[in-house]
């Protein structure tokens, strides 16, 4: 499907909530696997780019690698209430009774041009409707859930995902991304400069490059949080593909999970020590490289996902010129 739920066991689910002229927000989230994620916990690993932004759950992650929730994306002011939604989400599964403490993950980007952020529409029942939107199979792209009201490059942004399979040879593993876009830079697709092409590189210096990107990154391979963390650190470079620059005000974030059931984390067990097998350094790079192409793509699908949007107080972002470009492309192919 050519999506981040490619990766077996992984669901996506959003909550879109466009109401009136100025409210054009929403709720994505992201499963690791459909069990109980507190109780079976995920090796993780969360890259900061460039650490302008409000990502939640960050420090816990860091210090002992893993993921023990959904990973929930929505707008800068709406991360309290998503924190909230997710503790009471967590708490009240079969299981969870006795849970003391719940480390909530949390991404953001500000869609405060096409929405009224301040308003702070978003409510925890959009947070639980997302997680239970949560399924496998196709995933919705553009302007839905929390890429709702995000631009990008100057165009309508919003939810891209992509995936890579390797050869059977280096193991076939998928790995799969999904990207929240809402940030500047000079946009270029395979080379081709589209932006120089468009005559919009002046623009790049008029319209502010601010803004973010939150990237997921999910793959069956079994991986620890240290060798998660070089995988995050390779959708960076994914992103400067496409001309992104990770900007002063931009808050550029990867979070990197292993799906393998091999490598859960069990929440409790009475053996003091866990064996787990992952793989060793030198079978890193094919990871690396899917990574790079898929956040590459997820990027620019949620370009070409991304439809004209007309929002709070009447600001409007064109949608990419879909068709314009794609002759760029081909033209491109030809002098080839």
């Amino acid at each position: 499907m050519n999506a981040i739920t490619d990766v077996p066991g992984a669901q996506v689910g959003h909550s879109t909530l466009i109401k009136g002229d100025n409210v054009r927000t929403g709720v994505t989230a992201i499963l690791p696997h459909p069990g109980n994620i507190f109780q079976e916990k995920v090796p993780a690993a969360i890259y900061v780019g460039n650490g302008f932004g409000k990502l939640a759950g960050y420090t816990q992650v860091r210090e002992l690698g893993n993921l023990e929730t959904p990973i929930i994306l929505t707008n800068t002011l709406s991360v309290p209430t998503a924190v909230n939604a997710v503790i009471g989400y967590t708490l009240n599964q079969p299981g969870n009774e006795n849970v003391r403490s719940v480390n909530a993950v949390v991404g953001e980007t500000n869609d405060g041009y096409l929405n009224d952020i301040r308003g702070r529409h978003i409510k925890e029942e959009h947070v639980l409707e997302a997680i239970e939107n949560a399924k496998s199979g196709p995933v919705a792209e553009g302007n839905v859930g929390a890429g709702t009201g995000t631009v990008c490059f100057g165009f309508k942004g919003g939810m891209g995902t992509s995936s890579r399979v390797l050869p059977k040879k280096l193991g076939g593993y998928t790995v799969g991304v999904m990207v929240q876009t809402n940030f500047g830079g000079v946009l270029q697709i395979a080379g081709v400069e589209v932006d120089k092409k468009l005559d919009r590189y002046s623009e790049v210096l008029k319209y502010s490059a601010d803004g973010s990107c939150m990237m997921v990154v999910l793959t069956d391979a079994p991986l620890d949080s240290r060798n998660l963390e070089r995988l995050a650190k390779r959708a960076m470079l994914g992103l400067s593909r496409t001309g992104g620059i990770a900007s002063n005000g931009s808050g550029d974030y990867v979070i990197a999970v292993s799906t393998a059931k091999a490598c859960r984390i069990p929440y409790q067990s009475e053996n003091p020590t866990q064996t787990m097998t992952t793989l060793r350094n030198n079978a890193m790079t094919p990871l690396f490289l899917a990574t790079i192409e898929a956040t590459e793509e997820a990027i620019l699908n949620s370009l070409f996902a991304g439809e004209t949007m007309i929002g709070r107080d009447g600001h409007k972002i064109e949608a990419l010129p879909k068709q314009q470009v794609l002759k760029m492309l081909k033209e491109a192919e030809k002098m080839d």
